[in-house]
């Protein structure tokens, strides 16, 4: 599910060092920690575009398009999960960035259980 990820990663990998490059030409006198905040906030931003990335490419985040019988299980009754429809959630990650995942939301049958994203394994 990660197929053609590579291409735009390399590229925001490329841009990032263009800018930050960039930005030491325009600060020839930057501090050490202003060099490191220069190189923080491309670099958070990016992390967070690619965490979204790999967390919405997991076989669970697409609980409708898997036939019953391969569905993800509720933890707490062991029963198959059943989709309820695509809903977003906002997770923040260890750098501070916001990341809006949109994946699906399941329901357990058995015991009612919701759960987003569904399962536990990515």
């Amino acid at each position: 599910m990660l197929e053609g990820f590579e291409a735009r990663w390399q590229r925001e990998v490329a841009e990032i060092l263009a800018g930050v490059k960039d930005w030491r030409l325009a600060h020839p006198h930057a501090t050490f920690v202003e060099l490191e905040a220069a190189l923080d906030a491309r670099w958070l931003a990016a992390r967070a575009g690619l965490l979204a990335d790999l967390a919405l490419a997991s076989r669970a985040a697409d609980l409708a398009g898997r036939p019953v019988g391969e569905r993800a299980r509720c933890p707490a009754c062991g029963a198959e999960l059943a989709p309820r429809g695509k809903h977003g959630r906002s997770v923040v990650t260890a750098g501070g960035a916001e990341v809006r995942l949109e994946r699906e939301y399941a329901q357990c049958p058995s015991c009612g259980a919701g759960l987003f994203p569904p399962g536990r394994r990515a």
